[in-house]
């Protein structure tokens, strides 16, 4: 995962990214990467799943 920070507190998940981080462009190259699970991942100690990607359009 990059820049993801996934916690479980009881039925609550929270999900944290930092918005200020940039992993470059994407493979199409129209947007930049911000953050990403890069495919569906466990949640912590869970049977449930998360399949996540932030990004934003290039300038």
């Amino acid at each position: 995962m990059k820049n993801v920070d996934m916690k479980v507190e009881g039925n609550i998940l929270t999900i944290k990214v930092d918005l200020t981080k940039e992993f470059g462009p994407s493979s199409s190259g129209k947007t930049i990467i911000i953050a990403s699970t890069e495919g569906n991942v466990s949640v912590p100690e869970r049977d449930e799943k998360v399949g996540l990607n932030v990004y934003r359009k290039k300038p």
